[in-house]
């Protein structure tokens, strides 16, 4: 049992049996919704973005991302985590987008990728690989219930199982900062989108309030 709310939703490990479904359920929610995301126009609710689910169907291929699922099969929320290992894992994904012709995506991967390879978590905490929480999702009508938190706590459990030392999240909003800081989380990095300029000195993401900046956030778990 999830919740005294829901007690209907059971969490499991996300198999290939469930991909589909669960990029149905990223495009009606995440794709759409995330600052960044929004802030670019990247796509809208409902639709789909090859490259963003290209990165999403990777991320499942680990085999460590949580979903909440109802006894009918609906995915109410979740949590999609891949294994970084070392910091040239992120250099690759840097000189990658080198070949990707999609500017607004390019923008956002390059911010993200550019803060991480510049902290290099791998050196701060002496580790070779990192548990990477890189979407949490929560379908609108489940939201409110806490079920964030569940999820990622869940996703806590099994990377210990994994035999993880570090969990890490790129936090670009002020409600998954404001969740992975309740769970202990503290902030290794962070920038302000009024910060980030292109070269003529214009901010490149106009984020919607609340959201103000990128956090880097990380927990020592082992």
């Amino acid at each position: 049992m999830l919740s005294s709310k829901e007690p209907n939703l059971r969490l499991e490990v996300i198999t290939s049996k469930y991909y589909d479904d669960v990029i149905n359920h990223l495009r009606r929610t995440f794709f759409a919704d995330e600052p960044l995301n929004k802030a670019v126009n990247l796509t809208r609710p409902g639709q789909g973005h090859r490259l963003l689910e290209l990165h999403s169907l990777t991320t499942l291929k680990d085999n460590i991302s949580i979903m909440a699922i109802s006894h009918d099969g609906e995915i109410a929320g979740v949590a999609l985590n891949g294994i970084l290992h070392g910091n040239s894992d992120i250099e690759k994904s840097l000189d990658k987008l080198n070949d990707i012709n999609d500017e607004n995506f390019k923008k956002i991967f390059k911010l993200l990728y550019e803060q991480n390879y510049r902290i290099n978590l791998f050196k701060q905490f002496d580790v070779d690989k990192i548990f990477e929480i890189r979407i949490l999702s929560v379908d609108s009508k489940f939201r409110g219930q806490g079920l964030a938190k569940i999820l990622l706590k869940k996703s806590e459990e099994l990377a210990l199982e994994r035999g993880f030392q570090v969990m890490k999240t790129d936090a670009t909003g002020a409600f998954s900062q404001r969740v992975v800081s309740s769970l202990g989380f503290i902030t290794k990095g962070e920038i302000k989108y009024t910060d980030y300029l292109d070269s003529n000195g214009d901010q490149i993401f106009v984020v919607e309030p609340p959201h103000e900046k990128l956090k880097i956030m990380c927990k020592v778990i082992n």
